[in-house]
Order: C-alpha cells, then structure tokens, then sequence
C-alpha cells in the first residue's frame, strides 16, 4: 500500500518459504532498484531482474519475465513504492499497478495493519476501487497485533472486499532488514544471513497461506520480444566491471546486453586488488565509495592504474559511484576527505546531504563511448551528494530531461571516459551496449604494439 510496510521482508519470506518447498522461483524488482534484486538472488540462487514501465516498456518486460522465468516453478514480482506510484501523481507510468496489469498477473497487496482492524478494509476497498482493471487478488497483513487483531482485519476485508487476506504476519524485530541513507544494507554485506532467511521462512510460513496463495498464480505472458542474444565465441572486446561492496549497482540486462554485443566481463575490485585486469574498457556502476573512501583511498596502485587507463585514451563509463570514484575527491558523511582518481576536476560532498532522486531521459548532444549525437536513453537518479562546479571546458554530452520538462546538460566526457550521476538502462535503447563494446572492441591492445592500436 506504501513504501515502508515490509513489502520487501514479506518478499523474502515468500521466495525463501517455497525455495524450502522444493520450488524454483525466479525473482523480479518493478523499478529501478538495485538493493532488493541483489537479496532476491540471495534467496533464490538466481539474478533478479528489473522490470520498469517508464525506462523501458511493455515489451521488454514480457519478454524479460519470459525469457527468465521460463524454466521456473513460480514467477514473484516485488513492487516497487505503493501499488499506484510511479513516475508522477496523475499517470500510472513506472507502477506496480502498470505492471501487474501487463503480465495479467494477480496482485498481492502487503498491508500495514498496525493500529487498525475494520478500517483495513476501507484501504483493500479503496485499492479495488480506484483502478477496477487491476486483478487485486489478495492481502498480506503485515504487522498484526496477534491472532485475534489478524481474524478482525480478515473478516473485515471478507464482508466488503473481492480480495481475500492470506496471511497476518505478527512483527519480529529479528528479521527486520538494515537501513542507511540510501535505503538498505547491501546484499553483499551480509545483512541477510542463513539464520534470517530461516527464522523469516518460518515466520511467513506459520503466517501464511502458502498453498492458496500459489493457487491465485497465472500463466507467464506470452509476448514480448526477444531479449539479447547469445553470447559470441570469440568476445570482441574484454570489459572490467568494478564490482565489490563499494560498487554494486548495476541492472543485470546492462551486464546481459554488454555480453549479448560481444563483450567478456571481467569483475575486479577497486577496494581489494592491486592491479587492473587486461581490459579494453571500464564500467563503473553505483554502490557506496563513500563508505570506504578511506580504503578507496589508500590503494594508490589502483587508483594510479585507473588514472594511467584513461590516459591511454581507454574507454571508460562511470555512473553515479563510479563518477564519485573517477572525482578528485570524496568527502564522507563524517566530514573527512579522500583522494580519489582526480579525472574529473572537482570533489564530491555528502554534506550538506540533498536527495537528488527521479527518472531521467537523456539525449546525447555529443559522441561518447555510448553513442553519437541524437541518441536517447532512459535512466534514473538517485543519490545524496553533490557534486563541486565542474570547470567549463569539461565537455558535456548528455542533455538531461525531467517529467514536467526541465533541463539541464551533463554527462561529463575527458578524453574516452564518460561520468554521470544517471544511472541508465541499456534496455531503453541497446544501442549503448553495442556501441561501448564497438569503443572498446576498437582501442583493445595488440601484444607489442601500444596501449591504443
């Protein structure tokens, strides 16, 4: 119904209960969200894929919930916001009601159920009511008060509502998820342990009604177009993506429709390794590096091997964590400063700290190792730092676009690498995955001849 009810908890406990009944289940995130796919596939053993109405279309997500889900036992889709939110107040773009509705799948709404009890129905009416089209199929009340409060809120939605309550979940402060300024703890940080996931598989499983709940599921869709290709024998082209506990942001079709173009990803970590991979390009996703700019800081080798990369003219595209990296500096949420990679000529600061936070179409006025000029992509913004003025003769290729038509340039380009704050979605125009490959493909080192031959 909101954000804040538990709708990713409750998401956990669904995919871990019937992972423990044998199922295979294949996760999905509406929106563009990194945090929660990286705990589904925690659970699931699997990638979870983004699903975004806004960045990239129906089509795309039929075929994406096709291709992923064809060998599944259960497709779960985890919302995103409340069931109606999404790109602004009057359009139903980016929703998870907008999704739901695509792949005709029945909708489970996880509901708050503190402090009420006959008023809950009123909300599931309400839900119901306000878009009849949607398939409202079910509720999981979460946070009853016990058993009696989870009976009251159930008859209560039985004597008014179509939806049916499946489940009153009691809170347990043990399987509550870690938060910080960005939303919360990381996967990969180990927030969700083996002792979580089981004390939250057994809460969901005393609390719901597993086997009626797999009964509402329906058919996967059954259009869409066909999603990336496989993979070439001999990669054009071998690409570095920054990826540990500082950068782990990045949607799992950018990494598909990179390797789909042509590209080996080789992982590396800017925080652990002192030496880059034999790479003809860099990606640097989003993540935290202000919570390690200390120890970003501290390794020189890397940090002069990133510096020594762009100089050669290497292609390289950094967003949001990565930009903050490839900085002059990075001043932390305590105050303190660190040294970065020094290829964009300003600092990064997390204070006064700002939310810059929304969907973003961007056009290239400029080439870069994207695309050329006129190419458009759809991404999205999120972040709490601000970035110092960036000296005018730093190029700026993006033209950036907002809901309600404001505009503004970006898109720093120095040399072959481009830095943004936007995080884009390849899917909202695959050409930018064929592009950087081709960029890459075309300055990758030759034994015995230069770095750019």
């Amino acid at each position: 119904m909101a954000s804040g009810v538990g709708k990713t908890t409750v998401t956990l406990g669904l995919l871990e209960a019937f992972r423990r009944r044998g199922l295979t289940v294949q996760a999905f995130k509406v929106g563009p969200d990194f945090i929660d796919p990286g705990f589904h596939a925690i659970v699931t053993g699997r990638g979870s894929y983004n699903l975004d109405g806004w960045m990239c279309g129906r089509e795309h997500a039929l075929a994406t919930v096709n291709r992923r889900a064809g060998d599944a036992d259960l497709a779960l889709v985890e919302g995103v916001m409340g069931c109606f939110d999404g790109l602004d107040g009057t359009s139903e773009e980016g929703s998870t009601a907008e999704m739901a509705k695509w792949l005709d799948a029945p909708l489970v709404l996880v509901l708050d159920a503190r402090a009420q009890a006959r008023s809950a129905a009123a909300i599931v009416l309400g839900f119901e009511q306000f878009d009849p089209a949607l398939n409202l199929a079910a509720v999981i009340a979460n946070w009853v008060g016990g058993e009696t409060h989870a009976r009251w809120v159930r008859e209560a939605v039985a004597a008014r509502c179509r939806a049916h309550v499946v489940g009153g979940i009691p809170h347990d402060e043990g399987v509550a998820l870690a938060e910080r300024h960005l939303g919360l703890v990381t996967a990969g940080e180990g927030g969700l342990t083996v002792e979580k996931r089981q004390r939250l598989a057994e809460l969901v499983e005393r609390s719901v009604d597993l086997d009626g709940l797999l009964k509402l599921a329906a058919p996967l869709p059954t259009s869409g177009t066909a999603g990336p290709t496989a993979v070439p024998r001999s990669p054009r082209a071998r690409i570095g993506i920054a990826h540990d506990t500082a950068f782990c942001f990045y949607y799992r079709d950018n990494l598909a429709l990179l390797e789909a173009a042509g590209a080996e990803l080789v992982y590396w970590s800017p925080l652990g390794d002192s030496a880059l991979p034999a790479v003809d390009g860099l990606y640097f996703g989003g993540g935290y590096p202000e919570l390690h700019g200390a120890a970003l800081g501290a390794n020189q080798a890397i940090l002069g091997a990133v510096r020594s990369f762009a100089a050669a003219g290497r292609p390289i595209y950094a967003e949001c964590g990565g930009l903050m990296y490839l900085a002059d500096a990075i001043e932390d949420l305590d105050g303190a400063t660190h040294a970065m990679v020094g290829l964009l000529p300003a600092t990064v600061r997390m204070r006064p700290r700002r939310l810059s936070l929304g969907y973003t179409e961007v056009t290239l006025q400029g080439d870069s190792p994207l695309g050329a000029v006129g190419s458009v992509a759809r991404g999205h913004e999120f972040h709490y730092s601000s970035l110092d003025p960036v000296p005018s003769s730093i190029p700026r290729v993006y033209r950036l676009r907002r809901r309600r038509g404001e505009e503004r340039v970006e898109g720093y380009r120095i040399g072959s690498a481009l830095l943004s704050y936007v995080h884009l979605h390849f899917a909202s125009n695959p050409d930018l995955a064929r592009h950087f490959v081709a960029a890459c493909a075309g300055g990758r080192r030759v034994p015995g001849r230069g770095p750019s031959s």
